[in-house]
């Protein structure tokens, strides 16, 4: 299991290798997501808080990247952090994010990002529930919910 330490770690000496990468040319990337998609994960865009399709779902499933349908997250480590994101606490295997010291707007955080094609998802903080202490706060344009079949 991550914790902060490793994410701090990770953002300065580098993210596990991906088990695969995805890589397209900005035009490849606009011709399959949506301007609002695009502006987030390839421009590191932010969704309103509390706009998102995303952020009150509660089905079973894997929440996969919306650019390369690599699974991020899963439904068992989602929570409702009450910030209007949808928020995890663990990434589904600890190479499958990258992370990234962002010192954008006079703050220092730790940007993530899909290991497998850089798609901006939002950022890691060190204020989740236990066990891992972490939260990641994701915008819903960045991830599709695969549901579970029943």
């Amino acid at each position: 299991m991550l914790n902060w330490n490793d994410v701090i770690r990770f953002s300065n000496n580098g993210t596990p290798v991906p088990d695969r990468r995805v890589e397209k040319t900005e035009e490849q990337w606009k011709e399959i997501l949506t301007p609002e998609q695009f502006r987030i994960t390839r421009k590191k865009g932010t969704e309103a808080a509390g706009s998102g399709a995303l952020c009150h779902a509660h089905d079973a499933g894997k929440y996969n990247c919306i650019c390369c349908d690599t699974p991020l997250f899963d439904s068992t480590i989602k929570f409702s952090s009450g910030t209007g994101w949808p928020s995890f606490t663990q990434p589904i295997t600890e190479n499958a994010i990258k992370y990234e010291k962002d010192i954008a707007f006079g703050m220092v955080r730790v940007e993530v990002m899909c290991n497998t094609c850089d798609a901006h998802q939002g950022h890691v903080f060190p204020d989740g529930p236990e066990p891992s202490g972490l939260r990641y706060c994701v915008n819903s344009e960045a991830i599709n919910l695969v549901k579970e079949e029943k």
